[in-house]
């Protein structure tokens, strides 16, 4: 799993889009423009303009790792680190929807964020939170409250998907219904122009 990670992170880098604005959509983990909206990450965290602070971050994370896991065994099997570990990745894991959703509040709009990518998370943590609550197995409660908040999530930008895009088209059709009462107004058909 680690290695098709690894091999998904090098095809995202190799083919991320340029900086700046295409087909009307800004690409702004890499432009920077979130610079310009008053929030920029730490250190820019995963947001590098070139591949080698990607590669360099992965490679001393493991070797930080690494070395907990062979020479500090006592910590390294201790259930508070095991517990701590998992709570940080189950956490990474339910604030993934995070940053979309405040692009899309930031931007009003949901323009580049695909219904397909927003039905696939929908779908799969209902069916993860169906596992949860209806398995036979015991499934621990931070599971539960991290799947809650990813759905929450999810359905939030299911939310912000349906009001930012119904809201475009009625902007859309209002301007039309404008010009063309405008046209009507001042006596111009459609076969004039």
């Amino acid at each position: 799993m680690i290695g098709v990670q690894m091999v998904l992170l090098k095809v995202a880098l190799d083919n991320r889009p340029s900086p700046g604005i295409r087909n009307g959509i800004e690409h702004a983990p890499f432009s920077h423009a979130e610079h310009n909206q008053g929030f920029q990450r730490p250190y820019d965290f995963w947001q590098w303009k070139n591949a080698k602070p990607y590669w360099m971050f992965l490679a001393y994370f493991i070797a930080a790792l690494s070395f907990i896991h062979i020479f500090l065994t006592p910590i390294a099997r201790s259930e508070t680190y095991i517990n701590l570990l998992g709570y940080i990745g189950l956490a990474v894991e339910a604030i993934l929807p995070v940053p979309q959703i405040l692009a899309n509040q930031r931007s009003r709009s949901c323009k580049g964020f695909r219904l397909s990518v927003l039905a696939a998370w929908i779908i799969g943590d209902t069916m993860k939170m169906c596992y949860f609550f209806f398995s036979q197995d015991i499934i621990p409660w931070a599971f539960r409250l991290c799947g809650m908040f990813q759905c929450v999530c999810d359905f939030y930008l299911g939310a912000q998907y349906w009001m930012f895009t119904r809201g475009s088209s009625r902007v859309a059709g209002s301007s039309r219904e404008g010009s063309e009462s405008w046209r009507e107004e001042k006596g111009i058909r459609m076969t004039e122009l």
